[in-house]
């Protein structure tokens, strides 16, 4: 089953080009920007195995795989919302989040970079 979109993907677009123009970005417009890209991400990567949390703004489940359903998942991926919105328009590589700290993955199915950027 599809992810269910939230966010009305113009509105989404229209987000996170204004956050690619360096503009400054009011807390509901980023939170629209990363709630698009989460859901986007979602869509393209449909499944269960990992979830992807970027709080306070947004969290899904995503990837095929062993579905999580109770307590801590064994598979998370958690960022902050600007290093969310480097990684998914491709101004920061997943292996640079990893290893400056900016993101913190845990589990084998735990690493996005088939999956990121998403433009």
């Amino acid at each position: 089953m599809p992810a269910r979109r939230r966010v009305d993907p113009a509105a989404g677009e229209q987000a996170l080009a204004a956050w690619e123009a360096g503009e400054e970005l009011g807390r509901g417009v980023l939170a629209t920007a990363v709630r698009y890209t989460v859901e986007e991400l979602a869509t393209r990567a449909p499944g269960r195995s990992v979830e992807v949390r970027i709080p306070p703004y947004a969290a899904a489940q995503v990837i095929e795989g062993p579905r999580h359903t109770r307590g801590t998942p064994t598979n998370v991926v958690e960022t902050d919302p600007q290093t969310w919105l480097s990684l998914v328009t491709g101004r920061t590589t997943w292996a640079e989040a990893v290893a400056s700290g900016a993101v913190r993955a845990s589990g084998q199915r735990a690493d996005l970079t088939a999956y990121l950027p998403l433009r």
